[in-house]
């Protein structure tokens, strides 16, 4: 067994890990595996000759992240209909500075645009971008050349932009939005909800193949309301919805009547503050951890 101080030393990263991994995998249960197995590695380990356990750490968790990744994207390819994040409650303690960061870094859209990444795209950038790690560090972790690792993370920052935080809209737009889109569905009333949309607002629905959904994506506010206010708004209807944190921004859950969450609704914005995408995970796998403890991801 590892010694009390050993094990410290992890639960002092822990949430670090997490954080980390969920950001790579865009899962939390394939986080939470992640972050066993670096434990398990670390307990084996001779702790007494590692100089540095938190760059230790790090490098063991992002190894073993690059490998699910891989695995987890060819099982993509025969995922039915839309893939989308597991959603994750999200809680942070810390200054307005460091959940701002917290928020933009874990929001929906910003994982969907990571997926533009390779896998070591993904884990330099994440390692470099978000989690201030000196280049010398993330060529450590991945294995490569620094001068390697300033190629990987300058095509990442080409394809996703180097700011995570140029569309947040303030807390205050995002409760005005969630009050007039739950106004809108009991009301049938949409004139305040489609005056925040984008001309362009997207829907997406993630039900993994396990419960009906839309199958596409639709485009634009006229087809976006029209399924909102129209079939939406009916299915909804038994559900209660729930305001909550999810992926570091306001979004929703819909609670059945016997406790179970039927759906997660997570938003983003576009530069004016209007809504630009709405994201509905209805995969029960997915739904299962929200049930848990809220998450708390460095």
């Amino acid at each position: 067994m590892p010694c009390p101080d050993s094990v410290t030393v992890f639960e002092d990263r822990r949430r670090h890990l997490l954080g980390l991994a969920y950001r790579i995998l865009g899962s939390r249960a394939d986080a939470e595996d992640a972050v066993q197995e670096t434990f398990l590695k670390w307990r084996g380990a001779d702790i007494g000759t590692i100089e540095n356990p938190a760059a230790w750490l790090t490098t063991a968790c992002t190894r073993h992240c690059l490998d699910l990744l891989k695995s987890a994207r060819r099982k993509r390819v025969d995922y039915v209909g839309t893939w989308l994040p597991e959603p994750v409650q999200t809680v942070t303690d810390d200054t307005p500075e460091t959940s701002l960061e917290l928020a933009c870094s874990l929001s929906t859209a910003f994982l969907l645009l990571l997926e533009r990444l390779s896998p070591k795209e993904r884990a330099a950038y994440l390692l470099h971008d978000i989690f201030d790690c000196s280049y010398e560090e993330v060529a450590a972790s991945l294995g490569l050349q620094e001068a390697t690792c300033r190629k990987l993370v300058s095509r990442a920052r080409a394809r996703v932009g180097r700011s995570t935080n140029r569309y947040t809209a303030p807390r205050q737009r995002q409760e005005a939005l969630l009050s007039a889109f739950q106004s809108a569905l009991v009301t049938g009333e949409t004139t305040g909800f489609a005056a925040m949309l984008s001309d362009d607002v997207s829907l997406c629905s993630d039900g993994g193949g396990k419960v009906p959904t839309l199958q596409h994506t639709l485009r634009g506010k006229g087809e976006v309301l029209e399924f909102i206010m129209g079939s939406l708004r009916g299915y909804w209807r038994p559900y209660e919805w729930r305001p909550a944190d999810i992926n570091g921004g306001r979004g929703v859950l819909l609670i059945s009547g016997d406790g179970q969450v039927g759906a997660s609704v997570t938003f983003s914005y576009d530069a004016e503050g209007r809504l630009a995408d709405i994201y509905i995970v209805r995969n029960p796998d997915k739904l299962a951890g929200l049930e848990r403890e809220q998450a708390r991801l460095a």
